[in-house]
């Protein structure tokens, strides 16, 4: 008498990955581009080349993806850059959508 385990466990696991979100800086007329910088190297760890061009992109599309992540994490981002901005005087905005 054998039982055939392969089959049974095969058939019964079913993997999800979570889902992920972009999380992207919004440009806005009022926070400086030096500041900007500042938060993709502090906040999302970019180099300064890739700060700077993110950066760019922000100021000439309106908006630029700075990562993507986790809801969590992504969440979490998004509110250290609402913080840190307004300790610091500026407008800046982050949002989250999901990928």
């Amino acid at each position: 008498m054998s039982i055939d385990t392969h089959s049974e466990l095969s058939s019964d696991i079913c993997i999800k990955y979570p889902k992920k979100y972009k999380v992207f800086l919004l440009n806005d007329d009022y926070t400086s581009m030096d500041f900007v910088i500042e938060i993709l190297m502090s906040i999302f760890h970019k180099t300064n080349q890739e700060a700077q061009n993110i950066m760019l992109k922000v100021h000439n599309d309106g908006k630029a993806v700075c990562g993507v992540y986790t809801y969590e994490i992504a969440q979490t981002k998004v509110m250290q850059v609402a913080k840190t901005a307004k300790e610091n005087g500026f407008v800046l905005k982050a949002v989250m959508e999901e990928e």
